[in-house]
């Protein structure tokens, strides 16, 4: 009985341990399950995380992108700024200079300029400029024109000053001034420092004398007189001859003036002295040239572009009958006008181990058209880019109250210039501001080629 009991003791005690390991096993299965949907949850969370960060990153990137697409667009990409531009001329609403200021005058002449119009841009045509100006554009302009991509100057008060001189010189006020007005001056010269807008204003004072239908003798190159071409000394007059140059002076006048040269009669009925011609020596037993009568002044230059041997005669004699011009206004404007008080690019053989340079007034063309000692109309800029150094504050044949000094920008033209450039997208908007326009205006002084040459580079 007893061993029937132990025996079935002993065969319960057999099959308890299999029933207790599968127990034990699927508790330890459960656990493992949970620590591995545990850490299958965190390895998701971070890959969730690394994506967002990738995503952000990607979007930052790609923002990076875009600015530096618009950054480059000004200076690079002149196709896409191009492009740019020409849909931001279907917005009038970008045309907006500082403090809510028109950007652009509404004159379309320059005679309809005011006091109101000034630090405003003026908007022209490439062929209309180059009709009223044939001789050329300033280079300054044309530099501007470039990097602008638009034919848009400024309106200076400076310039107004200038333009009104001579209009009251021609069509004075009916009204005697009463002290404000400043002192009228029939010479001038203009003079400043680099980059200041001397030429521009010349060449517009020229636009404007034309369009009122004034006859105007332009010089846009006063160093070309100097420099370059055949040379010789005359022994009749004692001066240095350029026949080359003398026919290019008169091609030049020709290019504009000639509707109103076929109407003017010559004063002078004395013969035109020959010279030297250009590869062909002096002419054999003529020392002269008579003039036809009733020749008018566009005869006399045909007759110096003609015959190289009276094409420096003619320039003198040019120089005389204008002077005599009554029936219409005659303004002589002559850019690089220091260069005529200087050394030119010709030079004289003393020894044969010296050499001697010929002073620009010892030109028998400079010498002529030099001096304002006279009654006529005469403005004269000098151009700081020719190297021609410091003149004396005194010059020989000029009056001593002609010479003026002509501005740089000043704060407000500068506002008005910065605020055209970013129209111009020559600066990044999202960069622009008056900080920092102030400080191109104050790096530069007020130059306009180094204000240009900054402002793409605004941070």
């Amino acid at each position: 009985m007893l061993r029937a009991i132990l025996r079935a003791a002993t065969a319960d005690s057999r099959t308890a341990p299999d029933r207790s390991i599968p127990a034990v096993i699927v508790s330890s299965k459960l656990s493992s399950s949970n620590y591995s949907s545990s850490t299958s949850t965190k390895s998701s969370l971070t890959k969730a995380k690394k994506s967002k960060q990738k995503a952000a990153a990607q979007s930052e990137e790609a923002s990076a992108a875009a600015a530096d697409d618009d950054f480059s667009d000004p200076l690079g990409d002149e196709a896409a700024r191009n492009r740019r531009l020409a849909e931001d001329d279907k917005d009038p609403s970008l045309d907006v200079g500082p403090n809510g200021r028109a950007l652009f005058t509404s004159a379309t002449a320059i005679s309809q300029l005011s006091r109101k119009d000034a630090c405003a841009y003026m908007k022209f045509s490439t062929e209309a400029l180059n009709e009223v100006l044939p001789e050329g554009l300033p280079a300054g302009m044309v530099k501007e024109f470039e990097d602008s991509r638009r034919c848009a100057l400024l309106v200076r008060q400076s310039f107004l000053d200038l333009r009104d001189n001579f209009r009251r010189i021609v069509d004075p006020p009916l009204r005697p001034s009463d002290g404000k007005c400043p002192k009228v001056l029939k010479q001038i010269v203009l003079d400043g420092p680099v980059s200041c807008g001397k030429s521009i204003a010349l060449a517009m004072l020229v636009h404007w004398a034309r369009d009122e239908g004034w006859l105007v003798f332009y010089v846009p190159k006063g160093r070309d007189w100097t420099h370059g071409g055949f040379f010789y000394q005359n022994p009749e007059t004692g001066f240095w001859d350029t026949p080359v140059q003398a026919a290019n002076i008169l091609q030049d006048f020709l290019k504009r003036n000639e509707s109103h040269l076929k109407q003017l009669a010559c004063q002078i009925s004395d013969p035109i002295p020959l010279g030297e011609g250009v590869g062909v020596g002096w002419m054999k037993g003529v020392d002269s040239m008579a003039m036809p009568e009733g020749s008018t002044l566009y005869d006399l230059a045909q007759m110096g572009i003609r015959h190289t041997h009276a094409a420096v005669g003619v320039v003198v004699r040019l120089r005389k009958e204008l002077s005599l011009v009554k029936d219409i206004p005659v303004l002589i404007a002559v850019d690089q006008y220091n260069s005529w008080f200087t050394f030119s690019d010709y030079g004289e053989a003393v020894t044969v181990r010296s050499w001697r340079p010929i002073h620009a007034k010892e030109l028998a063309t400079v010498n002529a058209f030099r001096s304002m000692m006279h009654d006529d109309m005469m403005v004269g800029a000098f151009s700081h880019s020719t190297a021609v150094g410091k003149l004396r504050q005194e010059l020989p044949d000029v009056p001593k109250d002609a010479r003026i000094n002509f501005p740089r920008y000043s704060f407000d033209e500068a506002a008005t210039v910065s605020y055209y450039y970013l129209r111009q997208r020559l600066v990044r908007r999202e960069v622009f501001s008056d900080d920092n326009w102030k400080k191109v205006y104050y790096l530069s002084n007020g130059n306009g080629t180094e204000m240009r040459w900054l402002a793409p580079l605004m941070r």
